[in-house]
């Protein structure tokens, strides 16, 4: 799977995107450090046991490098940057649920966000699988030869 560059300054505005989400009754914020568990438990339970890896590395960093959505107090959705490298988004994943809420297109732009706000110029997506979602709403283009790239020789399990 290829890997993807956005360039961080040419984001378009995120207010309507972050908007449409929270008048649903859900509430974009970074996870906080005592939720570790919490999260890990949720991203293990819906996806991979990999990704529950790179969920505790992200709860390693200061701040924490995860991003959730939640409503009712529920996750129903997170995302990390820079667990698999630096200036990598990823993973993300968003409950079954609540797909098609805008939760993932927020999720993303939060993550952007803090790593242009880190002083990155440009974000790597790595190992993408929904392509044409990145290309179309951050502009997101593929890296030439980056397929595997640094998935590359992956542990089975």
């Amino acid at each position: 799977m290829i890997d993807m560059l956005v360039n961080l300054y040419e984001l378009p505005d995120s207010r309507e995107i972050y908007e449409k989400v929270e008048q649903q009754g859900i509430t974009l914020r970074r996870a906080r450090a005592y939720e570790r568990h919490i999260v890990a438990e949720w991203v293990g339970r819906h996806f991979s046991p990999k990704w529950v890896s790179e969920v505790k590395i992200a709860f390693s960093r200061q701040p924490v490098a995860c991003f959730i959505a939640t409503k009712d107090k529920e996750i129903l959705g997170f995302a990390c940057i820079e667990t698999t490298a630096k200036g990598f988004y990823g993973p993300t994943g968003v409950g079954e649920a609540a797909r098609g809420t805008g939760i993932g297109k927020a999720l993303l732009f939060m993550c952007m966000e803090a790593l242009r706000e880190s002083g990155y110029v440009y974000g790597v997506i790595g190992g993408v699988g929904p392509r044409e979602f990145y290309e179309k709403v951050c502009g997101a283009t593929e890296i030439p030869n980056s397929d595997p790239g640094i998935y590359r020789d992956i542990l089975p399990g």
